[in-house]
């Protein structure tokens, strides 16, 4: 994977590390990689960062080289898989399964499944999730196929370009139909897992809309946008509302109906890292959320 920019008249780059920075947007860390790996070329010759420019020159970078990923397990497993091209691997998370390797969990993490496929493909990468989702939460993670790809895509997180959508099945019937919940989080204290909402927390934004309401099991279907990503935000955020997450045993209490919290990330838009263009990837709504409907 090669990436490519022509010097023009019209610029004002006047080095290599300007176009590597500023066009690019090569992160340091990973620029400092690849002047060590020697993958940065000025009409296609390797060169330094600080070579002069003149028009019509074309900086190149080859983004591509090989990593250890030993770290991380292979275990063979079904994913399914809703997009996938040279930069990314998108899938469809089933509830149950955590999406990082640990203790508990050292060889049936969805990054284990994920090492075995990229093996499979002869992708010798680390294992890089861009976004996260607890282990009882389906739906839809990305996995960079390179260090570019995830930093390109962890900017336009922190820039609010990339947007992420959940479907959350609640407890009770929403007075307020539709309304954005901002309520700073913090750790909750004496806890490494649970989350509270604090006055010394992290800045936190949930937005909502009801979509359709079950008043004989005494629950609410909600679309919810995420304008900050806090763990536990959403489960978080409806507990406070005093509607917790149907079966969220964790922010809530255990529910009969469905046996984890009913939370899907059903929706992810994002600009392409390299081609640009608006990418919009949708996951079903798993079967036994489908069911309740």
């Amino acid at each position: 994977m090669v990436l490519r920019y022509t010097k023009r008249i019209s610029d004002n780059y006047q080095t290599v590390r300007q176009i590597l920075i500023n066009e690019f947007n090569i992160s340091y860390n990973l620029l400092v990689k690849l002047k060590k790996s020697k993958k940065i070329f000025l009409n296609d010759k390797e060169t330094y960062v600080d070579r002069l420019l003149q028009n019509g020159d074309v900086v190149s970078v080859a983004i591509d080289f090989i990593e250890d990923n030993s770290n991380v397990l292979p275990t063979k497993m079904d994913l399914n898989i809703l997009y996938e091209d040279d930069t990314l691997l998108i899938l469809n998370k089933p509830a149950g399964i955590p999406v990082h390797p640990s203790i508990l969990h050292f060889e049936n993490s969805l990054s284990n499944g994920v090492k075995y496929y990229f093996d499979s493909i002869n992708l010798h990468k680390k294992i890089r999730p861009v976004n996260r989702l607890d282990r009882n939460t389906s739906g839809i993670v990305i996995f960079a196929k390179n260090e570019y790809i995830h930093d390109i895509l962890s900017k336009q997180m922190q820039e609010k370009i990339f947007k992420k959508y959940y479907i959350a099945l609640c407890r009770g019937i929403f007075d307020c139909k539709e309304g954005t919940i901002e309520a700073p989080i913090s750790r909750k204290p004496d806890s490494i897992i649970e989350r509270c909402v604090s006055s010394t927390g992290n800045p936190a934004i949930t937005h909502y809309k009801v979509l359709r309401e079950f008043g004989n099991d005494n629950f609410s279907m909600l679309f919810i946008e995420l304008e900050t990503g806090r763990t536990h935000q959403i489960r978080v955020h409806m507990s406070y509302i005093s509607h917790p997450i149907l079966g969220d045993s964790l922010y809530g209490t255990e529910s009969n109906l469905i046996n984890r919290q009913a939370l899907h990330s059903y929706k992810v838009e994002f600009l392409h890292p390299l081609t640009k263009e608006k990418m919009s990837i949708i996951a079903p709504l798993p079967q036994d959320m489908e069911k309740l409907m």
